[in-house]
């Protein structure tokens, strides 16, 4: 059984204080004239105690006032009507005049038939107010329960900054009564697919969530705008002696990666999952002596089309929320296969070269491994540029350019040093600020 919607407020907020104030929504039998509607919303009511499927107010998370919309699966199936429509669209517009997060619990089966398109077109008038918190600033944190589907999960949920999933939970567009028998109970329609296909950023056991709830508030908290520190160097730190050797120190076995870099420079920090492992790139929020940082690390490996899309959310995430960007490169470059290609690596470089020349946050870089052409170059600061000692940054990998200018493998080494991709070097050329130390 679904808690109700002051359950689950109880778990998550000190101090809650229901909105009050009558904003409308259907009367008797509702605008279709359904016939036993109004009878089915007393019955409810006096079922849940709650007098709507939502229910809105301010209390505090972790210390932090925050706006709170919670749903009440038991009234109706947490259904959206032109009623608590109306309440989400007051409690987003209330939390934008206060400056205000607004923290959405969610367990819905969707919008209510029994009030029919005046009830769909609540979805576009949330997602309006979504967005217009958004352009406001102001983070918003979406928690899936069970279950969490249709057009609610479809706009208040997936357009939220981070979306939490509880463990176990139904989350998916089509509801179970809407699915074919055969699909009826596949395991696409799950918190857990949606968390391995990067639509959800973490998922939690319901008696985790209050933890997890505070600790997300106080890693969007916007920050001062100061530039992120560099974090220390963790490898080598003795230089190369030529650039085939500061190659092959960047490759090396068992050197430090970007999850090392991240577990010793943050106290703690929080993952978006649209940044996937097997996508080359780890994104999210973390906290650093006091401060919200938000970071996007490759990890060594061909960064895809998915890993840019990924580091591109967490710019413009971290843009919208005025919190300074970490970005850690390390790649040899930008996955270059036909799967790639055709899942669009131009654009994907594109958009992040875009959304980093556009972020009016600072964002600092430091390379700590490979620096592989543009697929290392789309993750750097315009202006904020580091290396650590045992790394490198390329115009092009030195077996690439034997190819393009059709040399013998033997005259790799060579090249390599003609790149002058050294640190010592790349800090002579300008293409670097500085060498991190230990």
């Amino acid at each position: 059984m679904v808690d109700g919607a002051r359950d689950v407020l109880a778990k998550v907020v000190v101090d809650f204080v229901e909105f009050g104030g009558d904003l409308g929504g259907a009367v008797g039998d509702g605008p279709l004239g359904w016939d036993g509607y109004g009878a089915s919303r007393v019955r409810a009511a006096e079922r849940t105690g709650s007098d709507e499927s939502v229910v809105c107010g301010r209390g505090t998370v972790g210390g932090r006032p925050v706006v709170c919309v919670a749903f009440e699966f038991g009234f109706l199936g947490g259904s959206v009507g032109t009623g608590a429509g109306a309440r989400v669209v007051d409690a987003f517009a209330r939390a934008r005049r206060a400056r205000l997060p607004v923290v959405s619990l969610i367990a819905t089966g969707g919008t209510r038939m029994q009030e029919g398109v005046p009830a769909l077109r609540q979805l576009q008038l949330i997602a309006r107010e979504a967005v217009l918190l958004r352009e406001s600033g102001l983070p918003h944190l979406a928690v899936l329960r069970d279950p969490t589907t249709g057009g609610v999960w479809a706009s208040l949920g997936a357009m939220a900054d981070v979306v939490v999933a509880v463990r176990g939970a139904q989350v998916g567009f089509a509801g179970r009564r809407v699915r074919a028998p055969a699909v009826a109970h596949d395991s696409a329609y799950t918190a857990e697919s949606q968390y391995r296909h990067g639509f959800v950023d973490e998922l939690v056991d319901e008696g985790a969530l209050s933890g997890l709830v505070d600790e997300w508030m106080s890693h969007l908290a916007t920050s001062d705008l100061e530039p992120a520190e560099v974090p220390r160097a963790l490898g080598d730190l003795e230089p190369a002696p030529d650039g085939w050797a500061a190659v092959l120190l960047a490759r090396r076995e068992g050197r430090p990666r970007a999850l090392r870099y991240l577990d010793d420079h943050f106290d703690s920090r929080r993952p978006l999952r649209g940044g996937r492992e097997r996508d080359g790139m780890s994104c999210g929020f973390g906290i650093r002596n006091g401060r919200a940082i938000a970071y996007a690390a490759q990890d060594g490996t061909a960064t895809t089309p998915a890993g840019f899309r990924a580091a591109t959310r967490l710019v413009r995430t971290a843009d919208r929320l005025r919190i300074p960007v970490l970005t850690l490169v390390d790649t040899p470059g930008a996955a270059a296969g036909p799967d790639a290609e055709r899942d669009g690596i131009g654009p994907a470089i594109a958009e992040l070269f875009g959304a980093i020349a556009a972020a009016r946050v600072p964002v600092t870089t430091l390379v700590i491994g490979e620096g592989g052409s543009g697929g290392a170059l789309a993750l750097c600061s315009l202006d904020r540029v580091w290396i650590a000692p045992d790394a490198y940054f390329s115009v092009i990998a030195p077996e690439l350019a034997a190819g393009i200018l059709k040399r013998a493998p033997e005259d790799v080494p060579g090249l390599a040093g003609q790149l002058r991709l050294r640190p010592a070097e790349l800090l002579e050329l300008g293409v670097v600020h500085g060498i991190a130390q230990g």
